[in-house]
This record gives structure tokens, C-alpha cells and sequence, in this order.
């Protein structure tokens, strides 16, 4: 009997993972919203994709495809549920200039690398976006290779698997990258650091806050809805008024500063927590967080004035604003500032795994020093 030699695939179509319908090349709308990526929908299913050109900013194609399926509607976008309101899927080695499937993920001795993200709503939901992200795309035009990005770094060998008391040390004594190392192969870690969210100790939950939200900016990569279903429950924990829930909202700001090309479109939920004397310091303290980062996206999301929080009772909020004021700049921020720099009021300032004590009118003036 005699063998015939497989034959090497060199290419294949690139088809929807959903209903397998052939689908045509992704596009790059215009408008007035800035996008990253282009975009595309199954003619067969209305899946929408997202075209990746690294295969690497998976976080950021999850968000595009999800909020473009949803006709730019972040508000229905973040409330919907993974598995439950929609479905995903990730076609990887796709090649923008051929648009094929590369298998072997090289043409010749060009890398291919690309990868298309798809989001298919559920039916029900699908029917209110479908025709106005159908007339968008009539009016786009077909995308355009850009120049290969480099090779991103290789990635690190595996780490053993972490029980939940083996994460509460590690997250305790301030080591957060055995966590973050064990996350990458184990969902469950975010959710033994959600549980401590909650820990008697404020400096074990802003640790692990801070760990969350690293956290999320390691896994948004490669499996977005898994962070955006933690995210999302992040919001569920403000039925009473214990400090402890201040870890959530900690939380909320971390994650989306390692994360704001996702989660940029979640700061304005926390603006509600601002009218909660409660939790106001730590939504102060999570706007502040962001701004660190993103600056840009909290300014443009902010419609209400700063000087109520400048003359809040609560020195928290006070200091906090400071640190807000600080971060956002602007032609305002001097102004509110200069009205703390004699507050001698001491508070506490969570800085690299530690609560330093300030008074609110040491930060104003630190804030200060930066404006130009």
C-alpha cells in the first residue's frame, strides 16, 4: 500500500465562525467616533468583527466589536452578559491584504499575525442595532494593511496553580506577581481576589484591588469577556454602606486604568456613586486613579463642577479631589487647588502597596507643582 504525501495548506477563506457564510474584508468607518480598528458583519448571522492587525490588542477588538454591534450604545453594550446575551469567537492568522486564513501564520517571509474578534447578539437584541450598523458599513470603505507592528516579547512559562489562601498571603505580604503569573492560566484567581475586596483590612483590599486590576490588564488579551464578566460584578456590591465595599470601587478604578481602551466607557457609571456620601472618597479616589493613566477620558466624561467636593465635609473626598484636580489639569484646577493648600486635615494615600498620611493640604500643593 502506498502513502500519498498530505498536502501542505497554504490559505484558507476566511469565513464566519458562527453560521461559516464566507464574509468580506473588514472596513474603516468614518465618523464623528474615533476607531481603532475596522470592522465588518456576517452577511449570514450579523456577527459583528473586529480586525486585529497584531493578534495581540484582543481586549481592544472585543470592545470594538461589541460596542459597534450595539450601534455605539455603550450603556446596552456593558450591560449585556457573556454566553448569555452574546456569543464570541476569535479567528486567528488572518491576513488583511489577502484576506485569507494563513494557518501556518507566514506568507513567503512575511509574518501574519492578524486575528478578526466576532460578537454574535442574541436575536432579540440584534434587531435593534441591525439595520444602523448595516447603513454604516454601506457608507465605509475596505480597510488598508498598515505596517507589521514588531513581534511582541515571548511569553513566560506557565505558573503552578494558587489556592485561595496562597493568594491571600501572597496578596497580604504585597507579592503580587506570582498572582498575576498564576492568572494567566487560571480564571479563578480573579475571583479569589473579588472575595478580598471585601477583607476587614484596608490595605488587603486596596492590594488587591491593585492586583485585580493588573490582573485584567494581562487577561484582556486573550480573554476580555472573562474580565468584563468580573468587571461587571464589581457594580454589584453597594447594597449597604460598609467601608468594605470601597474595595469594589478601588477595584473599578484599577481595572479600568490597566484597561481603559475596554473600560474607558464605564467611567460615567461611577459617577452615580458620587451622590452616595458613603462611597463618594472612593469614587473620588477612582477617577483619580484613571486620570493618572487616562487623563483624556475622564475630562471629557466629566459634566458636573469639582468645587462641591473641594468643600465636601469628608477630608477623604477633599484630599481625594486634590489628586483629581491634579491629574485633569485644566484652567480650573489651580483655582480649586489653592483653596486646599492650608487643609491640615491628614488623610491616608494608597502609593505602591502602602497607605502613606498626608494632609489634604500637602497633596493640593504636591498637585499644584505639577500643573504648568
Amino acid at each position: 500500500m502506498s502513502y500519498q504525501p498530505l498536502r501542505k495548506e497554504v490559505t484558507r477563506e476566511a469565513v464566519c465562525p458562527f453560521c461559516g457564510l464566507a464574509i468580506e474584508r473588514p472596513k474603516e468607518l468614518a465618523g464623528e467616533r474615533v476607531r481603532e480598528m475596522p470592522l465588518g458583519q456576517c452577511s449570514g448571522c450579523g456577527a459583528v468583527y473586529a480586525y486585529d492587525a497584531t493578534g495581540h490588542n484582543l481586549g481592544a477588538a472585543f470592545s470594538e466589536a461589541l460596542v459597534f454591534a450595539c450601534n455605539d450604545d455603550w450603556g446596552l453594550a456593558w450591560n449585556l452578559l457573556p454566553d448569555e446575551d452574546y456569543l464570541q469567537a476569535v479567528v486567528e492568522r488572518y491576513d488583511l491584504e489577502t484576506h485569507r486564513i494563513i494557518p501556518n501564520g507566514a506568507l513567503g517571509d512575511r509574518r501574519v499575525r492578524g486575528a478578526l474578534f466576532f460578537v454574535r447578539l442574541q436575536e432579540d437584541i440584534q434587531e435593534l442595532t441591525r439595520n444602523a450598523v448595516q447603513q454604516k458599513l454601506r457608507a465605509a470603505r475596505p480597510a488598508s494593511p498598515k505596517p507589521a507592528a514588531p513581534e511582541p516579547p515571548p511569553a513566560e512559562i506557565a505558573a503552578g496553580p494558587l489556592s485561595k489562601k496562597e493568594v491571600e498571603a501572597l496578596v497580604a505580604n504585597y507579592q503580587l506577581d506570582p498572582v498575576i503569573a498564576a492568572a494567566r492560566h487560571d480564571r479563578k484567581i480573579m475571583r479569589h481576589l473579588q472575595r478580598l475586596l471585601c477583607a476587614g483590612d484596608e490595605l488587603v483590599r486596596l492590594r488587591a484591588a491593585e492586583a485585580l486590576g493588573k490582573v485584567a490588564g494581562e487577561l484582556v488579551t486573550t480573554d476580555p469577556a472573562a474580565v468584563v464578566s468580573v468587571f461587571q460584578g464589581l457594580f454589584n456590591h453597594f447594597a449597604d454602606s460598609s467601608a468594605s465595599n470601597w474595595g469594589s470601587v478601588d477595584a473599578i478604578g484599577e481595572v479600568i486604568a490597566n484597561a481603559p481602551d475596554l473600560f474607558a466607557g464605564y467611567i460615567a457609571k461611577l459617577f452615580p456613586l458620587l451622590t452616595e456620601e458613603s462611597v463618594r472618597p472612593a469614587a473620588v479616589k477612582a477617577l483619580a486613579r484613571i486620570a493618572a493613566v487616562r487623563p483624556d477620558a475622564v475630562r471629557r466624561r466629566i459634566f458636573f463642577p469639582l468645587l462641591p467636593f473641594v468643600q465636601d465635609k469628608n477630608p477623604l473626598t477633599r484630599g481625594y479631589t486634590a489628586l483629581l484636580l491634579g491629574r485633569l489639569g485644566g484652567p480650573e484646577a489651580r483655582q480649586l487647588l489653592e483653596m486646599l493648600r492650608n487643609d491640615t486635615t491628614p488623610i491616608g494615600v494608597y502609593e505602591e502597596g502602602r497607605i502613606v498620611t498626608k494632609t489634604v493640604g500637602q497633596i493640593a500643593n504636591e498637585a499644584l507643582a505639577t500643573l504648568p
